[in-house]
């Protein structure tokens, strides 16, 4: 009986991690910004994303945003002129935020193209000390000396005629795949 409720508790306990995932998933936002790319986020998007971009947000699919209210104007002409004027980049609201987004996605840009010079580094340290134990074997191999290796159980065994012919080869495809100058 205690194993059976061993058991229950278990799979209660499994049910409710479950849905715990479930619920951090669902609590996402998704629209679609102004270059046409999806955003997924855990906060809401910013107030320049019409409501039409907005896919889904917390609490179901259909966007509810609250409306900012608009500051009373003189006269309906003046609204109408104010929307019509073009917009430049020091009264575009957001602008001091897109010049941050630009700024941190070129250091981002950087970060990565950082990270990629050093992973190439990397690889070609790597490949230069390939290809210089690959240049000594051949040399030993090009020599005629005695090759040996380990087998299976771990015993030295020297190599015959196909299998020292077989590692030269092998030891060829190195020099030619990391030797390349």
């Amino acid at each position: 009986m205690d194993k059976l409720v061993r058991m229950k508790m278990h799979k209660l306990l499994l049910l409710a991690v479950a849905c715990t995932w479930a619920m951090g998933a669902a609590a996402q936002w998704q629209w679609t910004d102004k270059d046409g790319r999806k955003v997924f986020s855990d906060r809401p998007p910013p107030p320049d994303i019409p409501e039409k971009s907005i896919l889904k947000q917390p609490g179901g699919n259909r966007p509810v945003r609250t409306a900012v209210p608009a500051a009373p104007a003189a006269s309906d002409a003046a609204p109408a002129a104010a929307a019509s004027a073009p917009k430049t980049a020091a009264s575009a609201p957001g602008a001091g935020k897109d010049k941050e987004l630009e700024e941190k996605k070129s250091q981002a840009e950087a970060a990565e193209a950082a990270k990629k010079k050093a992973e190439d580094e990397k690889i070609a340290k790597a490949k230069a000390e390939n290809c210089t134990r690959a240049r000594a074997a051949k040399a030993a191999f090009d020599a005629g000396k005695p090759i040996t290796q380990a087998n299976a159980q771990g015993e030295k065994i020297f190599l015959d005629g196909p299998a020292r012919a077989a590692e030269a080869k092998r030891i060829d495809e190195i020099v030619a795949a990391d030797c390349v100058r």
